[in-house]
């Protein structure tokens, strides 16, 4: 796993022990007078079309927010319900995208790096520490950091950030099927479907798909 700026970490990092429903690896820090520790996630890597979304959380030292896990174990209502408790309760919060065009670009991985370090940028006030989901270091981050593999089941902060992410991206992609109605996107959210693909073939691409993906069964 990655290091970047920090030393004398816990042994919780490399242990799967914690559960996003906790506080440990924020504690970690809290603990020593580090007090805005910020998580980053993203939503939409392996989608077919749209951006791809990060967002950044900075929690209140010590509060936790009843019912925050990672997003991808929630319900559509019940994310958004927290979306809505996160950005009311939160220290800071914000969400941000790499479109398409950079995505071909750049390729997946960096855009979504990128999309994260414009996330924590965005951020005010900036955080002192940030923890990422996931294995890969944001590139150009101007603030100690430290990856956390499946950070968004393990991490309070991350699980936050990962539902302002996925509900800001479902939102658009809500908004953009209103326009291109004929790829099922206000099921799919973007993602490879039978009912996308078979849009896509009767259709072709959009000016919202990522070119450099592939866009045939």
């Amino acid at each position: 796993m990655s290091v970047n700026h920090v030393t004398n970490q816990p042994d919780l990092f490399g242990s799967p022990s914690s559960t996003a429903g906790d506080l440990a690896f924020e504690n970690s820090f809290w603990e020593r007078g580090i007090e805005r520790i910020s998580g980053t996630d993203e939503a939409g890597r392996g989608c077919l079309a749209g951006p791809v979304v990060a967002a950044a959380v900075i929690l209140k030292p010590g509060i936790r927010i009843e019912g925050v896990t990672d997003s991808k174990a929630l319900s559509a209502a019940k994310r958004n319900e927290l979306a809505e408790q996160i950005r009311a309760e939160s220290l800071a919060w914000c969400v941000a995208e790499c479109s398409p065009a950079e995505i071909d670009q750049m390729n997946i991985l960096w855009a979504a790096m990128e999309a994260m370090r414009r996330a924590v940028a965005g951020l005010t006030p900036q955080p002192e520490q940030v923890l990422i989901d996931g294995n890969t270091e944001i590139p150009g981050l101007d603030v100690p950091s430290r990856t956390i593999i499946k950070g968004d089941a393990r991490s309070h902060s991350i699980a936050a950030a990962s539902i302002l992410a996925k509900t800001h991206r479902d939102a658009l992609m809500l908004r953009l099927h209103d326009d291109h109605p004929g790829f099922g996107w206000d099921t799919n959210m973007g993602y490879p479907t039978a009912a996308h693909y078979q849009g896509l073939a009767t259709h072709g691409p959009t000016s919202w798909h990522r070119t450099s993906f592939n866009l045939q069964r």
